[in-house]
């Protein structure tokens, strides 16, 4: 969003726009340095969230964010006013058509950035403020060799006869989740026809590393999610027969979208092995490699944490439709 879009749709705010957001702006200074990189971000309320800021190949800068759920987003525009990093996010509200603005300025204190956010009205008025932070998300090492792994004693998630070893995730909402003969089923239709808001369940067990297999089972338009220690998630939708995407079978959610479509139609039987290493993923859908050890550049919609390096545990997501697991084992990574 270009500046003088901001001051049409914000008028009313023109003489605090003028000192908030245009007073001398570049996106070449030096300073801009310190702000290039990705940013584990704790969101108002408790929320996990994640910025990344980029130079563009014209000096420009570029910044990306992930608010709580859905996928990343990028702002409208990122700019830097002396040692403060200025973003802003133009939203329109579908049924009304009135624009708000997110204003978002940062600035960076050592390892942390803090974050003031305003929404603005399209009248100029400021309808909400908050203040947040996050830190600095250390780069990648080298990929790991999968082939040189070491790994403990394989653990079944499963026993086959009930729910021992998971707990629900928000008990304010229906628990759809049952085990009969060995099959961990999510049911959210409810007796009246009309599906229910189900909750997500997560192992009482926290792990690290891990390779994770599986076999699930999702019907027409089905929707439901793997989370690696609670930060990653592992789409599982029915997407049989349609274009390669970040939010289809098989893809790290919003992030990485798999080099090859290997779901199977809806209703059938689909098998995965997963394996986290050192922020790596890959990804195995019915025997093919969809995601070859990629990095994971920052936690997923719906993660517990922004916290990469903390061990935390599996969780499923229930609160979408049914869907079905099936022999679900996790095998620790052993580390030096």
């Amino acid at each position: 969003m270009k500046t003088k879009t901001f001051f049409k749709h914000a008028g009313g705010l023109l003489t605090v726009s003028l000192l908030c957001v245009s007073a001398p702006l570049t996106s070449m200074a030096d300073e801009a340095t310190q702000f290039l990189t990705n940013w584990a971000l704790n969101l108002p309320g408790g929320g996990a969230g994640w910025l990344g800021v980029e130079r563009q190949t014209d000096g420009s800068l570029k910044s990306s964010m992930l608010w709580g759920g859905g996928s990343p987003f990028t702002l409208n525009e990122t700019k830097l006013r002396q040692n403060t990093l200025v973003m802003t996010r133009q939203k329109k509200d579908k049924k009304t058509k009135k624009i708000t603005i997110e204003l978002f300025e940062a600035v960076v204190e050592g390892p942390f950035i803090k974050i003031e956010r305003k929404l603005i009205d399209d009248q100029g008025k400021i309808k909400h403020q908050d203040k947040f932070n996050g830190n600095r998300i250390p780069k990648h090492g080298p990929a790991p060799d999968l082939s040189k792994l070491k790994f403990g004693k394989p653990i079944p998630l499963m026993n086959g006869k009930d729910m021992t070893g998971w707990k629900v995730m928000n008990k304010k909402a229906p628990n759809c989740w049952s085990i009969k003969d060995g099959i961990l089923s999510n049911r959210v239709m409810g007796p009246d026809g009309k599906s229910k808001h189900g909750t997500n369940i997560k192992t009482e067990k926290l792990f690290n590393d891990f390779k994770l297999t599986t076999e699930v089972r999702v019907p027409k338009h089905g929707n439901s999610g793997i989370y690696l220690r609670g930060i990653y998630e592992i789409q599982v939708a029915e997407s049989f027969g349609k274009p390669k995407d970040c939010h289809h079978m098989g893809a790290l959610y919003g992030r990485i979208t798999p080099v090859v479509s290997a779901e199977k139609p809806a209703n059938e039987w689909q098998t995965y092995e997963i394996t986290l290493c050192d922020r790596y993923v890959t990804v195995i859908l019915n025997g093919k490699t969809i995601i070859d050890n990629q990095p994971a550049m920052g936690c997923t919609g719906g993660a517990l944490t922004s916290d990469e390096f903390r061990a935390g545990p599996l969780y499923l997501q229930g609160d979408h439709t049914n869907v079905d697991y099936r022999n679900m084992v996790l095998t620790p990574i052993i580390k030096k």
